[in-house]
């Protein structure tokens, strides 16, 4: 990560009694894709709107770019925010919508013209200047307010659920040209999202908040394979949780027997919280592989397929593994010439112990 352009220090929030914030500490850095992600009501937008300027906080700091924000209103920030109604005026043209924002600059007529034309180019609408904004699709208003916002140069750009109003196709193209715009620009993008695969696809760092604090903060591959805790790796995701029992705590690795799978050493970083108190494994569905046809693996389990769900190109088993309590998911991609299999079948599963989580 480049040098911070963003820390937050203690960050604290209020509302009468209502602890919003819980001394929220983090950096974002210069040029990062950083996304807040949790559940509704976890302070996710509270914090971006702190540090908008839009929410005074209660304690802590917010440095923007080195500067104490204390008391600086938000029209005086580095910052610039697009709001998840993306507040597109309709009774003006698309030009007028994106030039909104540089009627006070000093520039001249032509400058601002050729400023508007260049923002308009950035986000994919070069010749839509002319056009009403009301007559706009979804995802054609949301490339506007980011041009609106892109065009006053902000050191940060605060981006409140963007895509939430959008269709699927849309909402999955947008993540893709979010993420080449944030490239191009290079510039801090702060994303507020509840989707976790959103988060996952475009974000450099997440830092997932749950009830007024982060509880993990990482780049989406460590947040996906290594959850700090059990309610980071359920909310991130699916993934199996199965009872285990310690069998040594050593030094450094932990041996642990799970049952329907066996015995396994894992080492450090596959137990975050320890190895105190009663103990389950995680386990994600794609780091288990069903056997065909007389493959053969180091480690194998067996079990009967309980439910299956087919998506084209996945199919999602549920099976109880032979000797344990619970069922567990694994997911298959449909290759070409491999079955499906089907309800009462019997399975053999293919597991890796580097795979697994230890949770406590």
């Amino acid at each position: 990560m480049r040098g911070p352009i963003i820390t937050l220090e203690g960050v604290q929030k209020y509302y009468g009694e209502y602890h919003a914030l819980r001394g929220i500490d983090a950096e974002i850095g210069q040029g990062e894709f950083f996304s807040l992600l949790g559940p509704s009501g976890c302070g996710k937008t509270t914090l971006l709107r702190a540090i908008a300027g839009f929410e005074d906080i209660s304690g802590g700091r917010i440095l923007l770019d080195g500067r104490d924000m204390d008391g600086v209103p938000p029209n005086r920030r580095p910052t610039n925010m697009v709001f998840q109604s993306y507040a597109i005026f309709p009774h003006l043209s698309v030009a007028e919508n994106v030039g909104f924002g540089l009627r006070k600059s000093p520039m001249s007529g032509a400058e601002k013209k050729t400023a508007v034309g260049e923002a308009l180019e950035m986000v994919g609408l070069g010749g839509y200047g002319g056009r009403a904004a009301h007559a706009l699709s979804g995802g054609q208003r949301q490339r506007v307010a980011l041009a609106r916002a892109l065009i006053l140069k902000p050191k940060v750009l605060l981006l409140d659920e963007p895509l939430s109003a959008l269709d699927k196709k849309m909402r999955e193209q947008m993540q893709t040209e979010l993420r080449r715009l944030q490239r191009q620009v290079g510039i801090t993008f702060i994303l507020v999202t509840h989707d976790q695969e959103e988060a996952l696809i475009m974000s450099d760092r997440i830092a997932v908040m749950f009830e007024g604090g982060i509880a993990q903060l990482a780049p989406p591959q460590d947040l996906y394979r290594r959850p700090a805790s059990r309610k980071v790796g359920e909310f991130i995701g699916m993934m199996n949780f199965l009872p285990a029992r310690l069998i040594e705590a050593g030094n450094p690795s932990v041996e642990v027997e799970v049952p329907g799978l066996g015995r396994a050493i894992l080492e450090p970083d596959q137990c975050p919280m320890g190895t105190g108190g009663e103990i389950s494994i995680g386990l994600r569905p794609e780091s288990m592989t069903l056997l065909f046809d007389g493959q053969n693996a180091e480690r194998v389990a067996q079990g009967v397929v309980e439910e299956r769900t087919y998506y084209g190109d996945m199919t999602y088993y549920d099976i109880r593994l032979d000797g344990a309590p619970n069922i567990v998911q694994v997911s298959m991609r449909n290759m070409p010439g491999r079955r499906v299999l089907d309800r009462g079948d019997r399975a053999d599963l293919a597991w890796d112990a580097r795979a697994m989580v230890l949770f406590c």
